[in-house]
C-alpha cells in the first residue's frame, strides 16, 4: 500500500494543480485505471494484465 501511495503522488499527485474535487476524483479514476489495465506489470511477466487475459492465462490472485 506504502508503494502504490507514492507511485500516486509521484505520479500524477504532485504534478497538477487541482480546482475542485471532481476534477481530482476524474484524474484518480483515469490514472488507476490505466494504471491497472495499461501499465506493464513486472509481476507478471512485463504485459500488461489485458494482454495477459488475452493470452488467456488467468490473473494470479
Amino acid at each position: 500500500m506504502e508503494r502504490f501511495n507514492r507511485t500516486v503522488r509521484y505520479d500524477w499527485l504532485n504534478q497538477y494543480i487541482f480546482e475542485t474535487i471532481e476534477e481530482v476524483q476524474e484524474a484518480a479514476t483515469t490514472w488507476m485505471w490505466t494504471y491497472n489495465n495499461e501499465r506493464p506489470n513486472m509481476a507478471i511477466g512485463g504485459i500488461t494484465p489485458k494482454q495477459k487475459l488475452a493470452m488467456g492465462m488467468p490473473m494470479a490472485a
